[in-house]
């Protein structure tokens, strides 16, 4: 197996299991969401969701292959 066929299968690998945890505990976060058992503010709420909403562009831009570089040619 070549090394970037090596690369790939480990990142395969590695994103589908940190996807995986993270979709989860998206879902437990979402538990708190139950009244019966908790009690929170709308505030409380905008902040948790900006935090993951800041990560999430953050990770996201990392993926990006295009640079900020200036062109007047069009894309």
């Amino acid at each position: 197996m070549d090394n970037d066929k090596k690369k790939e299968e480990r990142f395969l690998k590695i994103a589908e299991n940190r996807t995986n945890t993270i979709l989860q505990t998206l879902r437990l976060l979402g538990n708190c969401a139950n009244t019966n058992n908790y009690m929170y503010t709308e505030k409380q709420v905008r902040q948790i969701f900006s935090a993951i909403e800041s990560e999430l562009k953050l990770t996201k831009l990392k993926f990006e292959k295009k640079k900020n570089k200036f062109s007047l040619r069009e894309k």
